[in-house]
């Protein structure tokens, strides 16, 4: 702050000099830094009209960093507040971490359990209209942003989507409402002596809230883990490195950061691991960013588990906030993160479509065929104990490659959910049977096991899409027919018992999830996968 003021009061000196400089005398020469405080001190000085310097200085900032990577950003005081609450705390909205990159508003997560999420908005989608309104490159902010979707809890908003392979606009109906905050999705056993927990953040309370579901798996015979990352966007790098720590030995190096001003700084594991030996099998796709590729990049590069999935996002910069005078703050790329290998998550973003990498993947065929991928032996790196060999250069390959599964999703059935048609018939369903369904189903084991979703049920849904002007589609239903059936009943199973009862249906349909559970019923198969391949 001390170095900002001295920069405007030299430039301010500068101007008044330059007043009697004549033309021809030498002019001195200065800084890139006091260039721009000259610049804004010139224009406040003398421009011909009123100006708002705070706003040109804000404009000016914004646009700095927008010249030297995605993730480097400015926000306002207000901005800078309401940053952390998806990891932190609660309000009301529609559930979605986003981020505006060149002037394109992009869900980064949903919040499972909330609004976007029951809709079904996705990570990846670009938000191009809000209740009818262009908000694509025109200049928004994240405060824009906030005070268009953010709102009393029972109000609504018509959110306008792109989504990558999608032709038309996708019009979501999200009624807003109070967003809790948990780490933790979903935790149960999965086979016999197999816990499985989904983390969808790493948020504040991430390693207390693993601790106790493991504590309660181990209660329950879980004598190893399915850790699913899948989707989780990341958050605080403290909270990766804890809960590496519970499976590492003490010393072993989890993550490491440097940067050209930045000397290496090495986060190691202690010696306070309660996991340290059990088998253990993780879970990516392509949206596990962040500190989600921090633990699958540590757990792969120790050979301590294996990584089943797609490759990750590729999100490795490392940001550093420093805060301006007026509780505004830069969030300034100072460093990347490294696996213990050496290996750098971050994908490349100078000259190329950093936005639409995700969408380059897909047309190469990346999400289907794992020979889609092809890296350079010189992102080739090798673990530090079995000396596998592992790739680098954007995000973290996966042991075992698992394609996307897009057989039965139909443009019909994304009608149904993004205009609310799903939705409106759970909650309708639910409020007319929640009693008789709660005195026949005592337990999720036993909706689980003996409710179905039947005709007449499915006939509801197809008169509410009427009623929305989605037009009965009987090709693109009998292909999504089973998966709305399987989604409705996980809605429903949420609403009635806890949240945690939508995955434990909708998992009996993830191949990672299935995948992940046949490696670790085979002690062979799961110790063949980490040996060496050389």
């Amino acid at each position: 702050m001390k170095r900002f003021v001295i920069i405007i009061a030299t430039a301010l000196t500068w101007l008044n000099a330059s007043a009697i400089v004549t033309k021809g005398q030498n002019q001195p020469q200065i800084s890139g830094s006091l260039k721009v405080g000259y610049a804004l001190a010139a224009i406040e000085a003398r421009y011909v009209d009123p100006v708002n310097i705070s706003e040109l200085a804000e404009t000016a900032i914004r646009s700095m960093l927008k010249e030297l990577d995605p993730h480097s950003a400015y926000m306002t005081a207000e901005e800078q507040k309401r940053a952390n609450e998806p990891l932190e705390g609660n309000f009301d909205g529609i559930g979605v971490q986003f981020q505006l990159l060149e002037d394109t508003l992009y869900v980064v997560q949903t919040i499972s359990g909330c609004p976007a999420e029951k809709v079904g908005v996705r990570a990846g989608d670009r938000i191009v209209t809000i209740d009818g309104e262009n908000v694509a490159g025109i200049g928004l902010t994240n405060t824009d942003v906030l005070k268009k979707l953010r709102g009393p809890r029972g109000t609504a908003v018509m959110v306008g989507v792109l989504r990558q392979n999608v032709k038309e606009l996708i019009d979501f109906k999200i009624t807003r409402d109070k967003i809790p905050i948990h780490s933790v999705d979903a935790s149960y056993v999965a086979a016999p002596n197999i816990g499985y927990i989904k983390l969808n953040n790493f948020g504040a309370t991430t390693i207390q809230e693993f601790k106790q579901a493991w504590k309660k798996l181990q209660s329950q015979g879980a004598e190893s883990l399915v850790l699913d990352l899948q989707g989780n966007g990341g958050g605080y790098l403290s909270a990766a490195i804890d809960l590496v720590d519970e499976f590492l030995d003490k010393n072993k190096v989890v993550v490491y950061t440097e940067g050209e001003h930045q000397p290496r700084t090495d986060y190691d594991a202690t010696s306070r691991g309660d996991l340290e030996k059990i088998r253990l099998v993780v879970l990516v796709d392509e949206y596990s960013a962040s500190a989600a590729e921090i633990t699958a990049g540590a757990i792969q590069d120790w050979d301590r588990g294996v990584i089943v999935g797609r490759r990750t996002f590729g999100k490795g910069l490392v940001q550093a906030q420093m805060p301006l005078p007026d509780g505004s703050v830069i969030r300034l790329t100072t460093s990347r993160y490294y696996t213990p290998s050496g290996r750098c998550i971050q994908k490349p973003y100078k000259g190329v479509d950093y936005a639409k990498d995700l969408e380059e993947r897909y047309k190469r065929g990346e999400f289907m065929h794992a020979d889609s991928i092809h890296l350079p032996d010189s992102l080739r790196y090798l673990t530090k104990r079995t000396s596998r060999t592992v790739y680098g250069g954007g995000g973290i390959m996966p042991d075992v490659f698992i394609p996307a599964d897009t057989s039965s999703y139909s443009g019909y059935q994304r009608q149904l959910f993004a205009k609310g048609v799903i939705n409106k018939f759970v909650t309708q369903y639910i409020d007319a049977n929640r009693q008789q369904l709660l005195s026949r189903y005592a337990d999720f084991e036993a909706y689980q096991a003996g409710f179905d979703i039947t005709d007449k049920m499915t006939k509801t849904i197809i008169e509410l899409g009427e009623k929305e002007k989605i037009a009965y589609d009987e090709v693109g239903y009998t292909r999504s027919l089973g998966n709305i059936k399987m989604v409705v009943k996980a809605l429903i199973a949420r609403d009635l018992y806890e949240n945690q009862c939508y995955f434990r249906i909708i998992n009996t349909q993830d191949q990672s999830l299935l995948k992940a559970i046949e490696i670790l019923q085979s002690r062979r198969e799961y110790e063949r996968l980490l040996k060496s391949s050389l």
